[in-house]
């Protein structure tokens, strides 16, 4: 315990650095929970489709979403989102995991829904294409 004393009194440039480095790692991680978080990896969409039931919403195009979706996404494309919110989650705290084809179009989604009031809703980092690089499965029915 000496020792670290010691080291603080010797070095407090370096323990200001690691104390500016701690405070910006708290607001950012606090600035995802009030935004809704960024985007999500495939594993992180995986895990909470299992453990918190997310409602999954595909934006493409219906020709695209008759082609191949993730298994029970429901299709809300994203110029219906407004209009349709109340389709996907009556529940405003429910997670929900928007995609579109390549992860440009699923954010601007995801902020409507977040405007809407819903709180935890995240995009699919890198959309369908990701979900299936990964090897994660996607239906056709």
């Amino acid at each position: 315990m000496n020792q670290l004393l010691e080291f603080v009194v010797h070095h407090p440039l370096l323990w200001g650095a690691l104390g500016v480095i701690v405070i910006a790692f708290i607001a950012n991680e606090a600035w995802r929970a009030f935004s809704g978080g960024g985007p999500i990896s495939s594993a992180e969409a995986v895990r909470l489709m299992n453990s918190d039931d997310a409602v999954v919403v595909d934006t493409r195009s219906s020709s695209e979403y008759k082609k191949n979706h993730i298994l029970n996404a429901k299709h809300v494309p994203t110029a219906g989102i407004d209009d349709r919110a109340k389709e996907i989650s009556r529940d405003t705290n429910k997670p929900i995991i928007v995609y579109c084809g390549a992860g440009n179009a699923a954010p601007a989604a995801a902020a409507k829904l977040r405007a809407k009031g819903y709180t935890r809703v995240y995009a699919l980092k890198g959309g369908i294409n990701s979900w299936q690089a990964d090897g994660l499965p996607v239906t056709s029915k």
